[in-house]
């Protein structure tokens, strides 16, 4: 008897002490989150990578974390430039929108373990002490402890099994004690309504499938979330080297005031001086316009790459050039191809495939709440009269069966909800044929403004070809003296104008190549440069 006791102690200071150590749960989960997603991802993509939504404040405790930690973390100083690869690295370590995206994926794994723990064997203990003085003077101690195993079954019903113990001792007057230990087993198992894997666990089919939706939306914001940092980034650098036409331009325009200034004396009128004079105030203020909106625009891209805006990030203009360099490239599609591709490929598309299905499933499982509640019962006990299992006797043992009918004699929750399901399939009918219009429409857009960015890049070339033409003549017409100083001030602001409009294209087309890509959802942003490749 006296070692039941140390065993009893042992044990529950051992779950007390498990039971307070929370880093240990999180560990847990996700150990079981992770493993729960690489079977996931090996499933639809037949592949397996290392995912963690781990952050530098992962490993401090809430109370570590401030108001004015994290004030300090955002005024951070520095200076740092960065290729297109590094920002896109940095950018899916630190971008808190990205960092949120995958924390959804988490969460909605962390639900599929709730599930699946349902159809666990669960385990529970319980114990009890106390003592009492009884109006004999008499001192009683009692000890009680129930512990038992269960489990709810895919295909319906449940199964469990406990075992009682109680003790109760004298330690006063006649030093008597008694013990008792009861094993029970009873088992439930529904014949019509709720019977069947396919109804009963419902709950864990879905949360398995919600798990998969959110792995293709992931991998889909992943292509969607690089894309749009690479089109970001060359339209950073297409704002930059405006920057450098308008001071180009402003150096133009201060030349030819200095230049007119001094043949005002004999040649130049004073209308042209003035006319020089304000176009160089305007060249200087589209200069200082466009170095406040690419400042701007660069705030923008770091809150949204999550870098601290204390630091001076500066961007790596041969980018832009190795874009320039290697033009439009092409895109080997026609739609009908493209389509096909969407069709099998493009991940949210797949989902609403899925879901349909899903719709069709929950109507056969609202139907099957509509049935009669009947259930078979078994149940058996085996008592003893000692203070542990070896002495139970199957004389004592104590079993019985039967049925238990519940008429369907007020189902109209389950009658709306099955009127719900209905509704929700058809609904869903008419959301995957629009989806099946809808991308169809979306793929022909794409192809429309990329066809549109083709031919705007190459009327944008001709058209800074004839600026720079008529800029050069101009000059030389106007030393001359026989064009006036307004035809070269237009001329040169055409040229501005057509060199921005240039690199403004070439990133349109860009832009619109890549959405094509990840529309149909055959992007791969794992490859190095895949934006020029």
């Amino acid at each position: 008897m006296k070692s039941s006791y140390r065993y009893l102690i042992t044990y529950i200071f051992a779950s007390i002490t498990v039971g307070c150590s929370p880093s240990r749960h999180k560990a847990a989960a996700d150990s079981e989150v992770y493993k729960i997603l690489k079977g996931a991802e090996y499933a639809v993509f037949q592949k397996q990578t290392d995912f963690s939504i781990n952050t530098k404040y992962s490993q401090l405790s809430p109370s570590q974390v401030s108001n004015s930690y994290l004030r300090e973390n955002s005024n951070v100083k520095g200076n740092v430039q960065m290729s297109l690869d590094q920002v896109l690295s940095y950018a899916t370590k630190n971008s808190r929108r990205y960092q949120t995206e995958k924390e959804r994926l988490y969460l909605t794994a962390l639900t599929l373990s709730d599930s699946k723990n349902t159809y666990r064997i669960q385990g529970r203990s319980s114990f009890s002490t106390d003592a009492q003085r009884t109006s004999g003077e008499e001192r009683i101690g009692s000890v009680g402890a129930n512990n038992g195993l269960s489990k709810v079954l895919k295909a319906g019903g449940s199964i469990s099994l406990s075992l009682a113990n109680d003790l109760l001792r004298y330690f006063t007057g006649d030093p008597r004690k008694s013990a008792g230990s009861v094993v029970r087993v009873n088992i439930l198992k529904p014949l019509l309504r709720g019977r069947g894997s396919d109804v009963a666990a419902e709950n864990l089919t879905q949360s398995y499938r919600n798990v998969i939706y959110s792995l293709r939306n992931y991998s889909h914001y992943q292509n969607t979330f690089s894309q749009d940092i690479v089109v970001n980034y060359f339209q950073l650098l297409q704002q930059k080297r405006e920057i450098a036409n308008e001071l180009n331009n402003f150096e133009s325009r201060k030349a030819n005031a200095e230049y007119l200034r001094a043949r005002s004396v004999d040649r130049a009128s004073p209308q042209e001086v003035s006319d020089s004079e304000q176009g160089q105030l305007q060249a200087k203020n589209r200069y200082v316009n466009a170095q406040s909106r690419y400042a701007t625009a660069l705030d923008e891209f770091k809150l949204k790459i999550g870098m601290p805006s204390g630091i001076e990030l500066k961007l790596d203009p041969t980018e832009l050039t190795r874009l320039e360099k290697s033009g439009l490239r092409s895109v080997n599609l026609t739609f009908p191809k493209a389509y096909q591709l969407a069709l099998s490929h493009r991940l949210p598309f797949i989902n609403g495939i899925d879901e349909f299905e899903d719709s069709k499933r929950q109507v056969t499982v609202a139907a099957n709440q509509l049935k009669t509640n009947l259930n078979f019962l078994g149940g058996a006990s085996l008592a003893s009269t000692g203070n542990s299992l070896d002495r139970l006797n199957l004389k004592n043992l104590s079993a019985s069966v039967g049925l238990e009918l519940d008429l369907p004699v007020n189902r109209r929750r389950e009658r709306n909800q099955y009127r719900r399901s209905l509704i929700n399939f058809e609904r869903s009918i008419r959301n995957l044929s629009e989806e099946y219009s809808g991308l169809q429409n979306l793929i022909k857009l794409r192809f429309r403004q990329l066809e549109q960015s083709r031919q705007n890049y190459e009327i944008q070339k001709g058209s800074l070809a004839l600026a720079r033409k008529r800029v050069e003549g101009n000059k030389l017409l106007l030393k001359a003296g026989r064009v006036i100083f307004r035809r070269l001030s237009e001329s040169q602001d055409a040229l501005i104008s057509a060199q921005n409009a240039v690199t403004t294209a070439l990133v349109d087309y860009q832009e619109a190549r890549l959405r094509l890509y990840v529309d149909i959802g055959t992007l791969e942003t794992t490859k190095p440069q895949y934006w020029i490749k």
